[in-house]
């Protein structure tokens, strides 16, 4: 049987930091709006910008996108995101019948150079659990709605293998900028829960 191995986590760590956080408030150390800007900033911003550089570049390059299927690290190092949390990294792609979903079911394993902070319901027990035995259902609940004939692939990461989601490119990519293309990638989409939105092809 496989060991499954994760980043090992303090005890109650969310318990452990909203203390510090009360703590640092109380004393007048933090501004709770100022700490809340800056966990966004880099959660939904600055983290998945990294990533959405990269999707694009794939879209747009068969030679990278050749390269980030086959060593996902080194190609991902190669655009400048590097660092803790983002070593053995796997890129699996989504197609028109395979749709990919990445979960950490006993932790929150995440890759930070390229998604930045993982989103609270990515750490909560509910979707940990319900992707893995129900995952169609949860997608939907992001509204990802998907024909029954698409095969729906769980990835779990772990301290030793990080997932990170190549989304379908929209019809239209050939005809968009590096920069369009980043401005359509989401998050959610290189997590896998979410398709990518094609203002020229609405659904």
């Amino acid at each position: 049987m496989t060991s499954h191995q994760h980043s090992t986590v303090p005890s109650d760590p969310e318990l452990r930091v909203k203390s510090l956080e009360s703590l640092l408030v109380e004393k007048g150390l933090v501004d709770p709006k100022a700490l809340d800007e800056l966990v966004d900033l880099y959660e939904t911003k600055i983290g998945p910008r990294n990533g959405a550089k990269v999707v694009a570049k794939a879209w747009k390059d068969p030679e990278f996108k050749k390269y980030l299927l086959q060593k996902p690290t080194e190609a991902i190092s190669s655009q400048g995101y590097r660092g803790r949390q983002g070593e053995n990294m796997k890129v699996v792609e989504n197609t028109s019948n395979i749709h990919n979903v990445v979960v950490c079911t006993l932790c929150s394993c995440y890759p930070w150079p390229v998604l930045g902070l993982p989103p609270v319901w990515y750490k909560s027990a509910p979707y940990r659990s319900r992707v893995v035995s129900d995952p169609r259902s949860v997608l939907e609940e992001f509204g990802t709605f998907l024909e029954e004939d698409v095969e729906i692939r769980v990835w779990d990461s772990t301290s030793e293998i990080r997932y990170f989601v190549l989304p379908e490119a929209p019809k239209s990519f050939h005809k968009k900028t590096l920069q369009q293309l980043e401005s359509m990638v989401t998050r959610n989409s290189m997590i896998g829960v979410e398709k990518i939105t094609d203002p020229d092809n609405p659904l």
